[in-house]
């Protein structure tokens, strides 16, 4: 039986204009502002970015404001979000934007360093209104299940679901919506052990049948293999000690390197650990996150 591509898309918008979240960066096209919320929203919560989303945009409101802005500045104000090399990441796109023009499509903003399959194409859509697809876990989840009946879809699925996705935002005049409602849905219904009977989509769904008979199991937790590196005898990986020295080294503007260890981990041994503190400081100097001056860490 072939998919119905044209009734799901209806009922998403239908469903979307009543049930939709009420996010800033949706209320405009202006690319900047959307780029911002993209690279806020990569791993942080949208309760978090929302509160920080205004923050940055009064310190750096245009594409010429951030990019003329220290590695200090913008780690600074991007306090709270998490993943700091994010922040010069968007810093050193708007740099390129400065000095190249506003790409124009996504190809041209897939060509920007920092800048990647998903959040060109959401670019392409929500600011250029072209009619792209951009596919994250969400989009992945919801059109998986509802438009091929797989009931856990994995990223090896994503040309399949690429091929019929696009057909939702072929020809509706609101297909920038489209990526928006499905984000929503995912959250609200379509999470990992789904809400079928209450889903919008459960007509249309092809997944839908078997959650609703109960002939879909729980996947069983899952343990990620990480290439994380954990120091012997530490609880966290490397990563979270960083984070912890970065925010030290924001909240005190600068701090000797004899002063990190015992500030930043209860378990501090000087003769253990000392050499693992200047590793995590050279790390973090090599992602120009500080710089170290003589015995001295401070913000880049």
């Amino acid at each position: 039986m072939p998919v119905n591509i044209t009734k799901p898309e209806t009922v998403l918008l239908r469903w979307y204009a009543k049930h939709g979240r009420k996010l800033p960066w949706r209320n405009t096209r202006n690319a900047y502002r959307i780029l911002v919320s993209e690279i806020m929203l990569q791993q942080t919560q949208v309760s978090r970015v929302k509160e920080k989303y205004k923050e940055w945009l009064s310190l750096f409101p245009n594409w010429n404001a951030l990019a003329s802005a220290s590695n200090a500045d913008v780690i600074h104000a991007w306090a709270g979000l998490g993943y700091n090399r994010r922040a010069l990441a968007l810093r050193d796109i708007a740099r390129q934007v400065v000095e190249q023009g506003e790409p124009t499509t996504r190809e041209e903003w897939l060509a920007l360093k920092g800048v990647g399959p998903y959040t060109s194409a959401a670019l392409a859509s929500f600011s250029l209104h072209h009619r792209e697809l951009p596919i994250d876990t969400n989009i992945r989840r919801v059109l998986g299940r509802a438009l091929l009946g797989i009931h856990f879809p994995q990223l090896e699925d994503d040309e399949r679901i690429d091929a019929v996705g696009k057909q939702l935002v072929a020809t509706s005049k609101k297909h920038f919506d489209v990526p928006q409602a499905i984000f929503d849905l995912a959250t609200s219904h379509c999470v990992k052990m789904p809400d079928c009977a209450a889903c919008p989509l459960v007509t249309q769904c092809k997944a839908a049948p078997d959650f609703l008979a109960g002939r879909v199991e729980k996947p069983k937790r899952m343990t990620k293999k990480t290439t994380e590196r954990i120091q012997e005898g530490k609880k966290y990986p490397d990563r979270i000690y960083r984070g912890r020295i970065l925010k030290l080294v924001r909240e005190q503007r600068e701090i000797t390197i004899g002063a990190i260890g015992p500030a930043i981990d209860p378990t501090f041994d000087p003769i253990r650990d000392s050499q693992w503190i200047e590793e995590l400081v050279e790390r973090l100097n090599k992602d120009n996150l500080v710089q170290r001056q003589g015995g001295a860490v401070k913000l880049s």
